[in-house]
C-alpha cells in the first residue's frame, strides 16, 4: 500500500528533527516529543487505555470547533499516561512513530477507537484531523 502524503510528510518531520536539533537536553526533549506522538497513536488505536475527562469540548458545537477551527492551544496538560514512558533510542523512537502511524493508515477507521478520553465519540474524518494536528502542533514545536 502507497503511503498517503500526510503520513509521508510527518514521518519525514520526524526524521529532520533528528538532524535539525540540537545535542544536549533539547534531544531527549525531542525524544519525549516522539515518544508521547507514538502512545497518543496508541490511544487513539485503542492499544493504550487513557482515563476519560469531562470537558466542555466533548460535546458539539465545542468539539467542532476545538478540532476544525481555533488554533492548537498551549500549555494543555496532557494525560499522565500519554507522558509514563520512559522513551527509548532516538531512532527506534522514530521507528515506532512510523510504525503507529503506519499502521492506523493501513488499517484505516477500523484500526482507531470509537471514543477519545477528551473528545468523546469520534468519527474515522475527525481522528484523522485530531492526530494531524496533534502531531503538526508538537512537530512545529521542533522546528520541523
Amino acid at each position: 500500500m502507497a503511503k498517503s502524503p500526510t503520513s509521508c510528510g510527518i514521518s519525514c518531520a520526524a526524521t529532520a528533527i533528528a538532524v535539525f536539533t540540537p545535542s544536549g537536553t533539547e534531544v531527549r526533549t525531542a525524544v519525549q516529543m516522539v515518544a508521547h506522538l507514538s502512545d497518543s497513536l496508541r490511544m487513539a488505536s485503542g492499544e493504550l487505555e487513557v482515563e476519560p475527562k469531562k470537558v466542555p469540548f466533548r460535546y458539539s458545537p465545542l468539539k467542532e470547533l476545538v478540532l476544525y477551527l481555533l488554533p492548537v492551544p498551549k500549555g494543555v496538560p496532557t494525560s499522565p499516561e500519554l507522558v509514563a514512558r520512559k522513551p527509548d533510542d532516538w531512532s527506534i523512537e522514530v521507528a515506532d512513530l512510523r510504525e503507529q502511524l503506519n499502521g492506523i493508515v493501513q488499517r484505516g477507521s477500523e484500526a482507531l477507537a470509537p471514543v477519545h478520553p477528551a473528545f468523546g465519540k469520534l468519527s474515522a474524518k475527525q481522528w484523522g484531523v485530531l492526530i494531524y494536528r496533534h502531531m503538526d502542533h508538537h512537530l512545529k514545536q521542533f522546528g520541523a
